[in-house]
């Protein structure tokens, strides 16, 4: 069979929906969630670029937002995989996170690489206005059992 079993996917689904800090504390925290989130289920996405992107979209939204407000972390588990979203206040759209701008990034750079991994290593991605700003998300699809690391 060239795709996981039904029986291996998770036959319900799940989301928590988690106020941070709007801090770089966030970030460990939105981490350390993701992972227990995937991994109390055993659902079958992929956990270590579950977190990697979720610190990517948290981080983004405590650097590029303003506000002490705080942010809020979405977590779905579905049959098919997960989503992951992150709302902010700021309405305006995150750079070019489904549109890539020409050119490679200067390898000299700290920062600037973190919606080309969002873009790269998610199934699909976007943002989406809220009534008090912006929601950014990813998905990503349920892993074979033959491919999950054990």
């Amino acid at each position: 069979m060239n795709g996981p079993a039904l029986q291996d996917r998770p036959s319900a689904s799940a989301s928590w929906r988690i106020a941070l800090p709007h801090t770089a504390a966030a970030v460990p925290v939105a981490r350390a969630l993701v992972r227990t989130a995937l991994a109390e289920l055993e659902h079958a996405a992929d956990s270590d670029t579950a977190e990697l992107l979720t610190a990517e979209l948290v981080a983004n939204a405590v650097e590029h937002t303003a506000g002490n407000g705080p942010i809020e972390l979405v977590v779905e588990l579905l049959p098919s995989g997960c989503q992951v979203e992150v709302h902010d206040p700021d309405p305006a759209p995150p750079g070019n996170l489904t549109h890539p701008t020409p050119g490679e990034p200067d390898p000299w750079q700290e920062h600037g690489r973190g919606l080309l991994l969002i873009r790269t290593l998610s199934s699909s991605c976007g943002h989406r206005p809220t009534d008090s700003g912006k929601a950014v998300w990813f998905r990503l699809p349920v892993v074979p059992a033959q491919r999950r690391p054990l």
